[in-house]
């Protein structure tokens, strides 16, 4: 993989990620769709499968030989290929639809199901995060680029740790142990979706445990990045995966404390 020469792919996802920005942030300011409900009770907008139609599309004009999975329409392009995009066009639809700035389109490449280029557009934040195989990791806010990594805290009770608790959390039986992770620690969030992991690849946070019924497309643009930035990216029993329900990540200097206490 570190052969890879993904400099092409990275500035078609940016060009791609774009697109979709100039069609999601108008209707999050405007207020101008309606809320249906998925058979798993989470919410779905006209919006999210309009823009995962404008991101497959333009992704398949650019690259007719790859695949694309997302999370609305499923696989598309050619589904036998190695070479697959996997999208999420709005991550944090709850928050769109309630008006909280806290969601983005997630673009991620992988190559037999490992993730090696990532974008994370958030335009209402006015951040964008994209990083990869090669490619370093980087945040542009409202346009200033820089490269980012993730911070040096070697100590749990020195840590700043997210935590996004759910009822899966409670189906396990740990949400005693997410409670002591969080005790364990300096300071606790629960900021929720990507922003958390982007957080911990920029050094902001230290460990984001992310709720239990992740899916592939929840994770895939996010792996690489946090692993381009230094990090380390795995389910709750330790395995580096973005195909699992589960994701935790860290610096990696407290990870293997934080999967004890989880796994």
């Amino acid at each position: 993989m570190s052969d890879l020469d993904l400099q092409a792919d990275l500035k078609l996802a940016l060009d791609v990620a774009d697109v979709a920005d100039a069609f999601t942030l108008p209707h999050f300011v405007d207020r101008d769709f309606t809320v249906d409900w998925k058979t798993n009770q989470t919410e779905v907008t006209e919006i999210d499968r309009q823009t995962e139609t404008l991101i497959v599309n333009s992704l398949v004009a650019q690259r007719p030989d790859h695949g694309t999975f997302g999370e609305e329409h499923g696989l598309g392009g050619n589904e036998t290929s190695l070479w697959r995009w996997v999208i999420d066009p709005i991550d944090g639809t709850s928050g769109f639809v309630r008006g909280i700035p806290v969601w983005a389109s997630l673009i991620a490449l992988t190559h037999d199901d490992i993730p090696v280029l990532g974008v994370v557009s958030a335009p209402a934040l006015g951040f964008r995060w994209w990083g990869g195989v090669g490619l370093g990791a980087h945040v542009s806010v409202r346009g200033a680029e820089r490269s980012i990594s993730v911070s040096s805290v070697t100590a749990l009770g020195d840590s700043q740790v997210c935590v996004t608790h759910n009822a899966g959390w409670d189906r396990l039986g740990l949400t005693e142990r997410l409670v002591s992770l969080q005790q364990q620690a300096r300071r606790s969030r629960g900021l929720g979706d990507f922003w958390q992991h982007m957080l911990v690849a920029e050094g902001a946070m230290d460990v984001a445990v992310d709720a239990v019924g992740v899916a592939p497309y929840d994770l895939a643009a996010i792996q690489p990045i946090v692993e381009a930035a230094g990090g380390t990216f795995t389910d709750r029993h330790g395995e580096a995966t973005h195909l699992h329900d589960t994701a935790i990540s860290s610096n990696g200097h407290m990870h293997d404390k934080v999967i004890a206490l989880l796994s």
